[in-house]
């Protein structure tokens, strides 16, 4: 079983989250751009049957590739460690889990917003968000409640 959240403890971790989400969403972009280059060339290299290729050039996108996959793994681990669930990296879209009224459901941030202000059920997702007021408020917890 995973952590739970406050409220007051997401939005404290939104700093570290959101460097970690960007780095996660821009290290896949990196890789997937430079993957596609590659394989251009090699599209490229096997219709015209063999071409002249520069290979600092192709030495440079296999590090930015490498490079991107890192960053992406770098930003997800850390993620991962602190309890948050990824749900979209296409648009930066997370889930911090908590306790309302009992039951698990999602604190929901997509990285372009400014504060944590939505929640939804677990089988809802993103269709399904919630803003949060005062009624969510009083009756959500973490595990902090716990001890």
């Amino acid at each position: 079983m995973g952590r739970h959240f406050t409220l007051d403890e997401a939005r404290e971790m939104l700093p570290d989250v959101r460097r970690s989400i960007r780095e996660a969403v821009q290290g896949r972009q990196r890789q997937q751009e430079t993957e596609s280059l590659l394989q251009a060339l090699a599209q490229r290299i096997l219709m015209q049957g063999g071409i002249t290729v520069d290979i600092n050039t192709v030495e440079v996108w296999k590090a930015q590739r490498e490079s991107g996959m890192q960053a992406l793994k770098t930003g997800m681990e850390r993620l991962e460690d602190a309890g948050v669930q990824v749900k979209d990296l296409d648009v930066g879209l997370i889930d911090f889990p908590t306790l309302y009224r009992g039951e698990e459901v999602y604190l929901c941030y997509r990285m372009d917003e400014e504060d944590i202000e939505y929640w939804h059920g677990v089988s809802e997702g993103f269709a399904g968000r919630k803003e949060i007021d005062q009624n969510f408020i009083d009756q959500h917890r973490g595990d902090s409640a716990d001890a």
